[in-house]
């Protein structure tokens, strides 16, 4: 008798064993494969069951929650939704994440090792903190500024701080509510389907992930390519460049929209925005050198996040000469983002250099302890120091004599450049109107802001140059509010 309790209890004994060994391999072995599964909906069910983090832009919440009293309980709420979408993106139950609120998601949702009293902490608790706080660098009256001055015409604004990088507005419209997609049902799949199908696209964010034609605006690169190289010594000689212009191995002449373009010396082709004279210098810095300076600012980088990812900004680097031509005046394949010509305008006002655009300050616990901060890291060496400052003397000239007056402050050094982009089969396509600036405060001894306005819809005929009158207006009002605020915060 006591043989067969022996034998019974071993066998349980061995069972025990088996349930233990079968547990462990669940939990530990295949906890990941299971949590990756699509049919387990307790992730689901866990990752709503507490309120987001917030975003927080000058200190005060753009973001919320609310309880739905369903199964996936918590559901983000945006009270200025389409005033930040193009800042905070959405998160939705149904269709995930986006920008901030995707770069951000580990300390939003609170699974972010960093925000644990201990390491490890989660990973032997499988559970998750309360979600952490993102702490922008957006100034909201700044934002408010650009997205006023667009007055919902499809377009971008994308201000920087030149010498930190610390992106101060980010506005694309027509904009949406992100808080249209939060839950899940019928509702949400139709707002999904309706801004998905809506002309204006109102879920591209056109500041970070649209390129346009940069129009005369890239002539600032191409002035500083000119200048770096040494093609030009003197920006008040004359470039010896016919008007009209034929494009090298082409019959086709290129036209310029202002008057007294022949021979005209740099500072006048900036000035009153020469086609011929830009396009002429492009071919004689060559290819190479033009690709090269290009790269410096920030073209051609598939890899530039804010966190977000940013659309790569293009310059072709083969090209035929009369393609150079075209480029060098930011046509042909050129392109680029609204953010991209932020930088440029910023390299020209920070002496040369740009610095790594961020959008994210910091991230804190719920409680606002600060789990990580963004540091200021250098991005590129866009040009020399003494051709930053001559382009920063030919800027102001374009801003107080040229094509630019609109962009005018008064009680501070605004450079400026207009741009007027063409596009469309035949350039038959109303012009895209550009305009990028810096200004700084006259008793300051740094700039306050770098900015770039693009308008798609510019109200302006072919030879207007619609860029000084469409975008330079919305650029002021920017930089004048960054003004302000960078009197207020100095001692």
């Amino acid at each position: 008798m006591i043989r067969y309790a022996r034998r019974a209890a071993a066998f349980c004994l061995v069972l025990l064993v088996a349930l233990l060994v079968n547990a462990a391999r669940v939990m530990v072995f295949q906890a990941d494969e299971l949590d990756d599964n699509p049919a387990n909906r307790r992730i689901a069910i866990d990752r709503y069951a507490q309120p987001r983090g917030e975003i927080l832009v000058d200190g005060r919440s753009v973001t919320g929650s609310r309880d739905s009293g369903q199964q996936l309980r918590w559901e983000r709420t945006y009270p200025q939704g389409p005033l930040y979408a193009p800042v905070t993106g959405y998160a939705s139950q149904t269709y995930g994440t986006t920008l901030v609120e995707n770069a951000e998601d580990a300390v939003l949702s609170g699974t972010d090792p960093m925000l644990a009293p201990l390491p490890l902490w989660n990973e032997l608790t499988r559970g998750r903190q309360p979600g952490g706080n993102v702490v922008t660098t957006i100034r909201s009256s700044m934002q408010e500024a650009a997205y006023r001055g667009l007055e919902g015409k499809r377009g971008a604004v994308a201000a920087l701080d030149p010498s930190s990088g610390r992106i101060l507005a980010l506005v694309s419209s027509p904009s949406y509510d992100p808080g249209l997609l939060s839950g899940t049902g019928r509702k949400v799949e139709d707002a999904w389907r309706r801004l998905n199908t809506a002309p204006g696209r109102p879920m591209l964010n056109r500041a970070l992930r649209q390129t346009y034609p940069p129009g005369s605006t890239f002539k600032i690169v191409t002035a500083a390519a000119a200048l770096d190289s040494g093609v030009v010594r003197d920006v008040d000689a004359p470039t010896d460049t016919p008007d009209p212009f034929v494009l090298p191995g082409t019959r086709r002449v290129l036209p310029n929209e202002a008057t007294g373009c022949g021979d005209a010396s740099l500072s006048e082709a900036i000035q009153w925005s020469c086609n011929t004279v830009m396009a002429g210098l492009g071919v004689k810095v060559g290819l190479s050198g033009m690709v090269e300076a290009a790269e410096r600012f920030g073209f051609n980088d598939p890899g530039l996040r804010v966190p977000s990812w940013v659309a790569k900004s293009n310059f072709d680097r083969r090209m035929s000469p009369d393609q150079l031509a075209l480029s060098s005046i930011g046509q042909f394949d050129t392109t680029a983002t609204p953010l991209q010509m932020a930088m440029v305008a910023a390299a020209v006002a920070n002496n040369g250099e740009i610095a790594q655009p961020y959008l994210v300050d910091r991230t804190t616990t719920s409680g606002g302890t600060t789990v990580e901060r963004t540091g200021r890291r250098g991005y590129r060496q866009a040009m020399s120091p003494s051709t930053a400052l001559r382009l920063q003397e030919l800027m102001v000239k374009a801003v107080v004599d040229g094509t630019g007056t609109n962009a005018a402050i008064p009680g501070a050094r605004v450079g400026g450049k207009t741009g007027t982009a063409q596009h469309g089969f035949g350039n038959t396509g109303t012009p895209y109107a550009w305009f990028i600036a810096w200004a700084r405060a006259e008793d300051s001894a740094r700039p306050s802001v770098a900015v770039a306005v693009v308008l798609e819809d510019a109200e302006a005929s072919r030879t207007d140059i619609s860029g000084g009158g469409s975008a330079a207006p919305v650029a002021r009002s920017v930089m004048e509010e960054a003004l302000r605020l960078d009197a207020a915060d100095r001692p």
